[in-house]
């Protein structure tokens, strides 16, 4: 609208000009009365109606090598299909090839009757083919006129579309200063709908945010994080003030700004600067819980999730995961054995090499491997007693 108005204010010595050849165009267009890819179909058209005798002579001459009472295609099948039908139900293999030639035979069936309707449907029609030329012409004239170098049937389309906005940018140029006044008019009112809705969008997304921010730090307080708290914070213009178009944009008006405060009296840090490694995956689990509550996902999939985590943070770690399976599949990458020992199936990963080729594989553990795996991830000994205790403790968690 800002570009109409730009345009009515700026082009008014050119106006009288625009007018007449968009009046032309228009008129021009409705006596015309183009379809769309019209020149294709009367193209093909004439090339049919130019060739019928050709046409007639090909039809013809493969409806009768089908046809023929004597010598026809279909004739000489029809009498392999009796020889083999007689023989039907002797040998498996004779009755396959049998089935082939029925199958051919009925479909040369069909052609041999689609060529006779072809033929009676194929006339010539010289008056036809004259107004057809006569419109092919026409066409032509139309686009070289109004249009490019492209295909006629291109070319028609886009002049299609400037016939379709003829009509407004005619008003437009006529309407003079009452349709710059009209214009400015719907560009007012467009700004106070788009304020009315970005206002309405950062409502809500404040209100998201203030869950959001409450869901994950109570989610952070069970991984070992008690005293630190999760903020998403909505950061909005004045929109008493003054805004520019540039602070409009497809996702409305807001920054969104994501930190944690360390303890209660301390400051807020976004989360790239203020949380470390191990910190920054127990949030990013925490996030996916609470958002799993709104809006579920099929299937998570965690890689490292737990990294820089160990200890009880590891084992809360673990039990969030096992949580989240309770309502979607999670597939988690893990190194650590108090998260692994969460798990309802545990898949080991392993490489072998002769010394040349290097073989992977993947397979499930049963209970009795799990212990001994989870006794490896935390002694590096799979046949350690203690470790296996350990182990099976860590194991035994899940039931609880």
């Amino acid at each position: 609208m800002k570009a109409k108005l730009k345009a009515l204010v700026t082009n008014a010595s050119a106006r009288d000009s625009q007018i007449a050849d968009l009046e032309l165009l228009t008129k021009q267009w409705a006596t015309l009365k183009p379809t769309r890819d019209e020149f294709a179909a009367v193209e093909d058209e004439i090339r049919k109606l130019a060739s019928v005798e050709d046409l007639r002579i090909a039809a013809t001459g493969a409806g009768s090598a089908l046809g023929d009472e004597e010598a026809g295609v279909l004739t000489v099948l029809g009498q392999a299909r009796k020889f083999l039908e007689a023989a039907k139900g002797k040998d498996q293999a004779l009755d396959e090839i049998a089935s082939s030639v029925a199958e051919g035979f009925f479909l040369l069936d069909d052609a041999h009757a689609a060529l006779t309707s072809y033929l009676a449907s194929l006339e010539a029609d010289p008056t036809r083919l004259d107004f057809l030329q006569e419109r092919k012409s026409a066409l032509v004239a139309f686009v070289k006129k109004w249009g490019g170098a492209g295909s006629v049937d291109d070319e028609m389309a886009e002049i299609a579309a400037r016939v379709k906005s003829a009509k407004e940018m005619i008003a437009d140029l006529n309407g003079g200063q009452d349709r710059i006044a009209e214009l400015e008019a719907e560009i007012k009112s467009v700004k106070t709908k788009l304020l009315a809705d970005a206002r309405k969008l950062t409502a809500s997304r404040s209100n998201a945010a203030s869950k959001l921010s409450d869901g994950v730090s109570a989610e952070i307080a069970g991984l070992s994080m008690p005293h630190t708290r999760f903020y998403a914070d909505v950061i909005s213009p004045d929109y008493d003030g003054s805004l520019k178009e540039s602070d409009f944009t497809v996702t409305g008006c807001d920054e969104i700004v994501m930190s944690i405060q360390a303890h209660k009296d301390g400051p807020k840090v976004t989360l790239g600067k203020g949380a470390s490694g191990g910190e920054m995956s127990r949030i990013m689990l925490a996030l996916e819980v609470v958002i799993a509550a709104s809006a579920p996902v099929g299937t998570y999939i965690f890689d490292e999730v737990d990294a820089g985590v160990g200890g009880k943070a590891a084992i809360e770690v673990g039990r969030r995961l096992h949580a989240l399976s309770q309502h979607a599949q999670v597939i988690v990458v893990t190194h650590l054995p108090q998260v692994a020992a969460w798990a309802d199936r545990h898949f080991v990963v392993a490489k072998d090499s002769d010394g040349q080729v290097v073989q992977s594989g993947v397979s499930q553990l049963d209970e009795q491997a799990r212990v001994s795996e989870i006794a490896r991830m935390l002694a590096g000994l799979d046949e350690s007693v203690s470790a296996q205790e350990h182990a099976a403790e860590l194991l035994a968690m899940r039931g609880k």
